[in-house]
């Protein structure tokens, strides 16, 4: 098994994690579900440091063709570090969820609030 890692500095870029995960909601997230040997993707944000990034657990080597990189493409670049690793062991946990696809902060859209001001958004009747 391997990881690699890659992680952007965005001081610099006209990028920003607000940005970033909104590009993620556009269903660039799920094209890596069909990635041969990907194992789990996970993205990252470093809002305290301004950095971007992602996680990558293999079966074996990466494949040659991956879905595209809109990260590099939106933030103007290759990543600032981009580190691979064999994994030496691999232990899974006692957990509660089943899956992991679908959470985070990308999969979960604020609720827009709702005008009750006669005329705009929910009705409003006088009696």
């Amino acid at each position: 098994m391997r990881v690699d890692i890659a992680w952007w500095d965005l001081d610099g870029s006209p990028q920003t994690i607000d940005s970033l995960r909104e590009h993620l909601r556009d269903g660039t997230a799920d094209a890596w579900r069909e990635v041969p040997g990907l194992r789990l993707k996970l993205w990252l944000a470093d809002r305290r440091l301004n950095r971007w990034g992602a996680v990558m657990l293999w079966e074996s080597d990466r494949p040659e063709v991956l879905p595209p990189n809109r990260a590099a493409e939106l933030i103007g670049g290759p990543p600032t570090h981009r580190t691979g690793f064999d994994v030496e062991a691999a232990v899974e946990g006692a957990y509660a969820l089943r899956e992991l696809h679908g959470l985070g902060p990308v999969f979960t859209r604020p609720t827009p609030p709702t005008d009750t001001t006669p005329g705009k958004g929910t009705p409003c009747t006088s009696t």
